[in-house]
C-alpha cells in the first residue's frame, strides 16, 4: 500500500526562512550602522584635516601657533571665506561662478574711482567712503542678477556664462585703470583704512565680518523656505518644479546672494592697500571654490553646509601660511595645491549625490 504523505508542520519549515530574515536583518541594521558610522567620520573630515595641519604647522615652525599669526590667517581667510559662503549656495544649487575674483576686482576699482570723484562733490570724505561701501554691495549684487537672469532666462550653462564675465569684469578694470592701478586718495584711504586694520575684543574687524556672514549664511540655509528649496534644486530641478518651486527665482536669488558677498569681501579688502589692479582678485574664484568643495558640499549640487565652507577655507588658509613659514615647497606652488585638493575632494566624492 502507498504510504501517506507526511505533512511537515508549518512552524518547522517556517523556521529555517525566519532564521534567515533576522540574519538578513542584522546584517541589514549593520551595514546602515557602518554607513551611518562613515557618514560622520566623512563630516568631521574637514575637521580632522585641519586639526592635523595646525598640528603640523607647529612642529615646523614655533610660530605658527602664535596669537599674530593666528589672527593673520584668519584675517586673510575672511576675504575667500565670505565669498565661499555665498559660493556654498550657488554650487548647492548645481551651479557654478568662476568670475567672482574680476568681480571683485571691477568692485573694487569702480568703488575707488567713485569714492575720488565723489568725495568733493557730497564735500565730505567720510560721506563718500561710506556711499562707496555701499555701492560695493549693489554692484555685486547688480553682478549677480546678471548672471541670475543669463542662466535662466538666456538658458546659458552657468560655466559658459561666468566664464565670460570673467574675462568681461577683469578687461573693464584693466581699461579704467589703464593697464596700472586705481589709487585711493590719502585723506580716504585713512578715513577707510580701519575697516581693515581696526579691531573689536583684539579680533580683527574683516573676522567678524566674516563670522556673521557665516551665521547668517547657516541660518538662511537651514532654517528658512529659500534654503530648502536651494537645496532642492541641487539634488532634482525638475522634481523642484514639480513641487511648485520657482526655480528661476530662486537661481536668481542665489546668484544675487552670491554678488552680495563678493560686494562685501571686496568693501573690506579696498582699504587694505587702497588700490585696485588687473591683478586683484585674481584666482579668487578657484580658491572660493575650493573652499566649498573641501568643507564638503557635492560638487553636483543637493548638499552642503556652511560650517565646513568654513572650515574648508581656513584649512587652505593655513596650508598657504605653512608654506610660507617653512620651506617644504615653493609658496609659488600654492595654487597648484589648491588644484590638487579640489580635483582630489572631487574623485572621492565622485558617488556621491
Amino acid at each position: 500500500m502507498p504510504q501517506a504523505p507526511v505533512n511537515v508542520p508549518a512552524e518547522n519549515a517556517a523556521a529555517p526562512q525566519a532564521g534567515g530574515g533576522r540574519h538578513a536583518a542584522a546584517s541589514a541594521a549593520a551595514a546602515t550602522g557602518v554607513s551611518a558610522w562613515w557618514g560622520k567620520l566623512h563630516g568631521l573630515g574637514p575637521v580632522i584635516g585641519l586639526v592635523l595641519l595646525c598640528i603640523a604647522g607647529t612642529l615646523l615652525n614655533s610660530n605658527f601657533a602664535t596669537y599674530d599669526n593666528v589672527m593673520n590667517v584668519l584675517t586673510r581667510t575672511a576675504f575667500i571665506g565670505i565669498i565661499a559662503v555665498g559660493m556654498c549656495f550657488v554650487i548647492i544649487s548645481g551651479g557654478i561662478d568662476l568670475s567672482v575674483g574680476s568681480m571683485a576686482a571691477l568692485i573694487a576699482g569702480s568703488v575707488i574711482l567713485f569714492m575720488n570723484a565723489m568725495a568733493p562733490v557730497l564735500g565730505s570724505p567720510l560721506a563718500a567712503v561710506v556711499v562707496g561701501m555701499l555701492l560695493a554691495v549693489v554692484l555685486g549684487a547688480v553682478f549677480g542678477l546678471v548672471h541670475g537672469l543669463l542662466i535662466t532666462k538666456g538658458r546659458i550653462e552657468p560655466f559658459i556664462v561666468t566664464l565670460g564675465t570673467l574675462g568681461i569684469f577683469r578687461a573693464y578694470l584693466t581699461y579704467f585703470s589703464n593697464g596700472g592701478a586705481i589709487t585711493l586718495e590719502n585723506d580716504l584711504s585713512d578715513l577707510y583704512s580701519p575697516v581693515y586694520y581696526a579691531n573689536l575684543l583684539g579680533v580683527p574687524i574683516p573676522v567678524w565680518v566674516f563670522l556673521l556672514v557665516a551665521v547668517v549664511g547657516g541660518v538662511i540655509l537651514n532654517r528658512t523656505a529659500y534654503g530648502r528649496y536651494v537645496q532642492a534644486i541641487g539634488s532634482n530641478e525638475q522634481v523642484a518644479q514639480y513641487a511648485a518651486v520657482d526655480v528661476h527665482k530662486i537661481k536668481i536669488l542665489t546668484y544675487m546672494l552670491l554678488g552680495v558677498c563678493v560686494g562685501i569681501a571686496t568693501l573690506l579688502y579696498v582699504p587694505r592697500l587702497g588700490s585696485a589692479s588687473p591683478t586683484t582678485g585674481l584666482l579668487w574664484e578657484l580658491e572660493a571654490i575650493a573652499a566649498v568643495i573641501v568643507g564638503g558640499t557635492v560638487l553636483k549640487g543637493g548638499a552642503g553646509s556652511i560650517t565646513g565652507t568654513v572650515v574648508g577655507a581656513i584649512l587652505l588658509s593655513v596650508i598657504s601660511n605653512i608654506l610660507n613659514l617653512t620651506s617644504i615647497i615653493s609658496v609659488y606652488l600654492n595654487a597648484a595645491v589648491q588644484g590638487f585638493v579640489i580635483i582630489a575632494v572631487a574623485f572621492m566624492q565622485r558617488g556621491r549625490r
